[in-house]
């Protein structure tokens, strides 16, 4: 007797035999039990997962001696015919070969003949998503309204392409990937049968390289065991189809997340020669740092991944010293870099970048991240801090009074009850005596105090959009179109705002205060005279509180851009000329200890001090 393939050995017999398809299996079940049988199915999904096995067992359930039944012994002769190919009642079909309006033509003269020796005439048409068009328009009317002796079975690989109106008339079941686990158990179950000794991560190598496909997995171990005997290793299974190893790929994800370069280029270099998949290998490094993932946000829970004992440990392990923001940013440059795998000209290559860009991406930290690092390093003693810029509160909060730029004195703000936030001690000179401002600036200093709010406002939303907008001056509000200006000094602002996003924040937070169907535009226009011009790493307060404060003297990084500005004089005196505070000493500046952690935090250098 000829030598009978392990996937067609031990090919399921029945719907309890089926592995990890329950949902359908259950289904056909009660429907043959309440007798409730459609005339037409469609089973659909990955190729090995069994939608032939399922509809020929369904033919079984609804041929067999005394049926429909799903219980129906193993000797009917019924059955057997239908298991072995013969049964004149069942006709499989091909569809990539028979995929013509002749053969459908036929195929309508021949089901309206009663069947010979069965319930029922059952067609099952295999890859039916190959029929033409033609043949599946010739095939609607008999397949809505067939005899009542005729069922029809359809599988496909590709429901996408089956016309709506044949999906219309079926009743469609999804088969799924197998888990991991479940081939596993069913491998070791066929290599017990067979007499094979087979290593557990042997196993769990041939499952990942079957990707949910029953039929490969066996087809794999058929393979292995001509190769390697009754005796097969993991080692094997990683030479004869180029896999990496799990702890190859756990070794791997390890010198990524420690920022070791040469090892992890030398790991890769010594699996290239070998011979690996690197395509595989990708996916296999991917697929680890998702597991990663999962496994931190859900607090260890193994039921969302398919892993082995051994894997736990290691994902226990390299989550301690890593945080989701970089396992995410890693994930998508090697998501990136599988997406570019296939047209690259040099695999090695594409695969030596993606990993640098990893190492390098896992370090890395998003704009708010980086203002949010600024903001803890600042004076913890100075008042100025504004912890609402990182947590905004439930709703805007009234800005507090103010100190005039030009005089001094004390200025309510737009509140009902007005605290001011520093106070303001006697002035030393005449020359800084109060003086009430004059009135032809009142519709100034109020269109002045409403761009103050609206630009707190909005970087309240946005600290990114802040960091431009503290540079900004209102010019003119008229025919509901309130209008920005930009110094000379930064016009090259008005390209990073001058957007659609910066237009409806502002539009927003406009109509939050009052100022429905307003426009915004962002012009170059001189500032007005007198205005002090916060840095662009300062809190997002009014301009007039920055007077009375005392900023702490920050430096200019990179990539991110940030002026220092010059100590001002302690609040119990006046605010005195930016131009009086004489020049910087350099030495101080760059010795003082804030600007040294600055520059060790985000590995900046100074390139520019102004006062």
């Amino acid at each position: 007797m000829s030598y009978q393939v392990i996937a067609r050995k031990y090919r399921p017999q029945r719907f309890s035999d089926v592995v990890g398809q329950e949902h359908v299996t259950q289904t056909l079940t009660n429907a043959i039990s309440q007798e409730r049988i459609a005339h037409a199915y469609l089973f659909a999904g990955p190729r090995g997962t069994g939608k032939t096995t399922v509809a020929r067992i369904f033919a079984k359930c609804l041929n067999c001696t005394d049926g429909p039944k799903v219980d129906f012994p193993d000797d009917d002769p019924r059955c057997q015919e239908i298991a072995e190919g013969r049964s004149i009642d069942v006709y499989e079909i091909d569809g990539a070969s028979n995929n013509g309006v002749e053969q459908v033509r036929d195929l309508r003269e021949t089901c309206k003949y009663v069947p010979a020796t069965s319930p029922f005439k059952i067609y099952i048409i295999d890859e039916v998503h190959m029929l033409s068009t033609a043949a599946f328009n010739a095939l609607l009317k008999t397949l809505e309204e067939p005899p009542e002796h005729v069922k029809f079975m359809f599988a496909t690989t590709d429901p996408e392409k089956v016309l709506p109106t044949i999906l219309s008339r079926c009743q469609r079941f999804d088969l799924r990937r197998i888990p991991a686990k479940l081939i596993v158990d069913h491998l070791a179950l066929i290599a017990g049968k067979e007499n094979v000794t087979i290593e557990d991560a042997a196993l769990y190598a041939i499952a990942r390289g079957a990707d949910g496909g029953m039929r490969d997995a066996e087809s794999t171990l058929d393979q292995l065991i001509s190769f390697c005997g009754n005796e097969i290793k993991e080692a094997d299974v990683l030479s004869v189809f180029g896999l990496t190893s799990r702890q190859q790929i756990i070794d791997m994800a390890a010198g990524v997340l420690s920022g070791d370069v040469a090892g992890s280029l030398g790991l890769l270099d010594t699996l290239a020669k070998n011979g690996k998949d690197l395509s595989r290998l990708l996916t296999d490094l991917l697929a680890h740092f998702r597991n990663l993932l999962v496994y931190q946000v859900s607090g260890g829970d193994l039921s969302l991944l398919e892993v082995s004992e051994s894997e736990v440990a290691a994902l226990a392990s390299q989550t301690e010293s890593v945080e989701p923001d970089a396992l995410s940013r890693v994930m998508e440059i090697l998501a990136d870099s599988d997406v570019r795998f296939r047209d690259a000209t040099s695999k090695k290559i594409l695969l030596e970048v993606a990993l640098m860009k990893a190492i390098q991406g896992r370090r890395s930290m998003s704009i708010d991240s980086v203002l949010g690092r600024l903001q803890e390093l600042r004076d913890p003693n100075a008042p100025a801090v504004n912890p609402a810029a990182f947590n905004p509160p439930a709703a805007p909060a009234q800005p507090p009074a103010a100190v005039s730029r030009n005089s001094g004195t004390p200025t309510p703000a737009p509140s009902p009850t007005p605290q001011p936030l520093a106070p303001t001690a006697p002035a030393p000179s005449p020359q800084a005596a109060p003086a009430p401002a004059p009135e032809s600036n009142s519709s100034e200093l109020n269109l002045e105090t409403l761009w103050s709010q609206v630009a707190e406002a909005a970087g309240r939303a946005s600290p990114f959009t802040r960091s431009y907008l503290v540079e900004a001056h209102a010019v003119s509000m008229e025919k509901k179109v309130l209008t920005i200006g930009f110094d000379p000094e930064f016009s090259s602002h008005l390209s990073l705002v001058d957007n659609k996003k910066t237009h409806t924040l502002l539009q927003t937070k406009l109509k939050e205060l009052g100022y429905g169907e307003m426009q915004v535009k962002f012009v170059e226009a001189d500032a007005p005279a007198g205005r002090l011009r916060p840095s662009a790493e300062s809190e997002p307060l009014p301009e007039e509180i920055a007077v009375a404060e005392t900023p702490a003297p920050q430096v200019e990084l990179q990539p991110a851009r940030a002026e220092p500005v010059a100590e001002a004089p302690a609040p119990e005196s006046a605010a005195p000329n930016p131009e009086s505070l004489g020049p910087i000493d350099m030495d101080k500046f760059k010795n003082d200890p804030l600007i040294k952690k600055a520059l060790e935090t985000f590995r900046g250098k100074i390139v520019d001090v102004r006062t």
